[in-house]
């Protein structure tokens, strides 16, 4: 395998980035996660222009969005594989052992894993941590994971593939990597991004093609959703047949299973809408 890290490609096997690099000692650093159908990335465009408001957000510099692209292509071509998980990271780069950022220059790490195709439906579970949605953070997707790695190992514990975050005024937030939406009475909702969730890529194109509305919703519209459907990068968008001890026999349910079919249509018509 090869990756791409700081100016060209490696091998995995040889690959270093060192022991001091920001984003290993003290998690400065963000990323992105992007689907590759064939060694072709899809919404590339709309993952970078992220990735820079994250890397404003983490008050480092913007990565070159040119250099990320042709990293990108590059990883792609040395690897090729049906269905990939293509990871793009940008840290903080070489610094002190504390909080302040040292002058080396940040590190780019490109990088790409093979996946399968996502089941149609899956369990879920909620989680009593909460999302701060005022947070330094909020709304920036960072390496600091350490709090999704937690709920989604109790998820697994629970036969669930994703754990769901409340935030701290007792609203429906997010998962530990995807955005969750209801059904109500026929339509569907997703919690807004005031609500503190991360504005993921597919969140903002289902919302757009499927004409999903924002809505501030209580933690219990879970108990009594007629539907209820997670969406992400390699999930696209998945059906959830059971939340905690709720079953939700048939799933996906006809408005989900309309929303998968319209997802996919836009999709496989354009791969960088």
């Amino acid at each position: 395998m090869k990756i791409w890290l700081d100016g060209g490609l490696q091998d995995t096997e040889s690959a270093r980035v060192s022991v001091f690099d920001h984003g290993l000692t003290v998690g400065d650093g963000i990323f992105e996660t992007v689907k590759a159908v064939n060694g072709r990335p899809f919404a590339l465009t709309r993952h970078l222009d992220r990735l820079a408001r994250s890397a404003r957000g983490l008050g480092l510099t913007e990565p070159d969005a040119d250099e990320v692209r042709h990293a990108c292509a590059a990883v792609l071509e040395a690897n090729p594989m049906p269905l990939g998980r293509l990871r793009i990271t940008y840290t903080g780069g070489h610094g002190p052992l504390g909080s302040d950022r040292g002058e080396h220059g940040p590190t780019l790490l490109v990088a790409l894993g093979d996946t399968t195709r996502r089941p149609d439906s899956t369990a879920v579970i909620t989680v009593p941590w909460t999302r701060n949605e005022r947070g330094a953070l909020t709304g920036l997707k960072t390496t600091s994971y350490a709090e999704n790695v937690v709920a989604l190992a109790r998820a697994r514990e629970q036969g669930a593939s994703e754990a769901l975050f409340g935030n701290t005024v007792g609203r429906l937030c997010e998962g530990t990597g995807s955005n969750v939406f209801v059904v109500l009475d026929g339509e569907i909702h997703t919690p807004p991004v005031a609500s503190g969730c991360l504005a993921g890529i597919t969140r903002a194109l289902a919302v757009e093609w499927t004409g999903a509305a924002e809505t501030d919703l209580p933690m219990d519209v879970l108990q009594r959703a007629d539907e209820i459907f997670l969406t992400s990068t390699l999930r696209d968008v998945q059906a959830v047949h059971r939340v905690d001890d709720r079953e939700l026999p048939g799933a996906p349910g006809p408005v989900t299973a309309k929303a998968m079919r319209i997802f996919d249509e836009h999709a496989t018509a354009d791969l960088d809408p």
